[in-house]
């Protein structure tokens, strides 16, 4: 007996409906869980996306994928490459598997909401694929990242930040949360696919699997490359869904692209900005992170929102002016709570790094030259200690990045300040009016806690708080604690004295 043609019986059989004899549609997709608001019941049956393809052709896919980048772990595994890699490399790896392994994981839990409540049976057939793809991209980061621990027990992070109170993790959960694991099916196609994925995810691998050529890391790069493809995928159903809440309720679609986009640049500032900025071996940055988002980001992200008829956020000329300070600002921070970190910060302020910098910021050293100064006159001093944190730092109760990262010193356009309101008696703090606004828009929703107000609500017990005792807290053991990725040796340019006891 011949077999039908694909074209013959793939529409019927990725929009196979259920009719509802004994119960109502409301209850098998309630609106809290579906979030159809305003738009029509008939209106989602057009639900449409470009990347179709069956079950047999996706393992196949799939099996092809993870032989590649299996086969490449092994190999380079064998040649030794690990004991080579440049200390601030392996920094920008850990900081990669440590926000990204949970939040592959939570992206799973998103597309299973919108396989179990999206609007068309079309759209459920295609977050089942997501889901197995978030699954797929977990275990990747589990299995490349276990290889390291026995070399190196920060790469056990990997598993364990997600399950923590680090400062990172907590920001990280709080944002992820917002986007794929509380909201309705239509507001996380938005927030995940259509702005996280299109818009941030997707590029950002490309960056990374481009520096981890550059750095020699050929496994990172096939291993995250492996990933990108499928974020392509199954970013696209973010797509044929605004395009049908724009036709019914283009407030709400823009409310929602607005915010996840705003939080989701907050958290790459550091994730992707920092490691691009001050990681990479300096001989490979060939283009930084403003750069790199002008061009992938701003641009063709752009273009996506006119496709759809989404005007600019209301914060457009405030997250331009970011470009030029947030990851600086953020750099600092993590340099400075060192100690709270899963990785070995790179301080990445030599001389020839601070060249780099102002070429690419041309108002790097007016802005940040200074406090670097003041740390490195420390450091050749000998006086490490004052270059280490004696209280937590304040974090935004929105995006919970530490305050002052969404700022910089001397600078009108990104002033340092702290913005504030008080609400059902409580006093919140913001890094900036955008993510004051966005709080107080979703006031009502689940906020989680930040670590100041975690650990000021008792979260270390009756005792006085110390660093130590914060540091635990976090789940900082000695061993995942974070140091300067080279002892410092590269203040020796500035006068410090060399291991044996000379001037540099």
């Amino acid at each position: 007996m011949a077999r039908l043609k694909r074209e013959d019986w793939y529409d019927l059989y990725r929009d196979v409906e259920w009719t509802y004899s004994y119960v109502d549609r409301e209850a098998v997709f309630p609106e809290a869980m579906a979030g159809s608001g305003t738009v029509p019941d008939d209106d989602w049956k057009g639900w449409d996306e470009p990347f179709k393809v069956t079950y047999p052709e996706y393992v196949a896919t799939q099996r092809e994928k993870e032989s590649g980048a299996y086969a490449v772990k092994a190999a380079m595994k064998r040649s030794g490459a690990f004991q080579k890699m440049d200390e601030g490399w392996k920094s920008a790896t850990k900081i990669h598997y440590g926000v990204t392994t949970g939040a592959e994981y939570m992206a799973g839990v998103g597309e299973l909401r919108m396989a179990r409540f999206g609007l068309s049976a079309a759209w459920r057939n295609m977050a089942v694929f997501g889901m197995l793809d978030e699954i797929r991209h977990t275990q990747l980061d589990l299995n490349f990242a276990h290889e390291f621990i026995d070399r190196d027990p920060q790469f056990d992070w990997a598993q364990r930040a997600f399950h923590t109170n680090n400062f990172v993790t907590v920001s990280n959960r709080g944002v992820f949360d917002s986007l794929m694991a509380n909201p309705s099916a239509v507001d996380v196609a938005i927030q995940l696919p259509f702005t996280f994925e299109t818009g941030f995810t997707n590029i950002s691998f490309v960056a990374m699997a481009a520096n981890a050529l550059a750095a020699g890391d050929i496994s990172f790069a096939n291993m995250i490359s492996s990933g990108q493809t499928d974020e392509a995928r199954h970013a696209q159903q973010g797509h044929p869904t605004i395009e049908i809440l724009m036709k019914h309720d283009p407030k709400r679609a823009q409310w929602l692209v607005d915010k996840s986009f705003w939080l989701s640049a907050r958290q790459f500032c550091f994730a992707l900005g920092v490691p691009m900025d001050y990681y990479a071996p300096l001989a490979e940055r060939k283009v930084s992170y403003k750069e790199f988002i002008e061009e992938w980001l701003v641009t063709q992200y752009m273009d996506t929102l006119k496709e759809f008829g989404l005007q600019k956020p209301w914060y457009w000329q405030e997250f331009l002016d970011g470009l030029e300070t947030w990851n600086h600002a953020c750099h600092i921070g993590i340099w400075f709570f060192r100690p709270a970190m899963y990785w070995r910060p790179q301080a990445g302020v030599s001389r020839r790094e601070r060249d780099w910098l102002v070429k690419k910021y041309p108002k790097w050293e007016e802005q940040f030259g200074g406090i670097w100064d003041v740390m490195i006159e420390n450091v050749v001093a000998g006086k490490e200690a004052l270059t280490l944190p004696a209280t937590p730092g304040w974090t935004c109760n929105c995006c919970q990045v530490p305050i002052g990262t969404a700022s910089a010193p001397n600078d009108p356009s990104c002033p340092m300040a702290n913005y504030s309101l008080v609400h059902g008696g409580v006093k919140y703090h913001f890094c900036s009016k955008p993510c004051r606004q966005i709080w107080w828009q979703d006031r009502d929703m689940l906020n989680q806690k930040t670590v100041v107000e975690r650990i000021a609500t008792g979260g270390l017990g009756p005792e006085p708080p110390t660093v130590e005792r914060i540091l635990e807290f976090m789940g900082m053991d000695p061993a995942s604690r974070g140091t300067d990725a080279y002892d410092y040796r590269w203040a020796s340019e500035y006068g410090r004295p060399s291991p044996l006891g000379r001037a540099a």
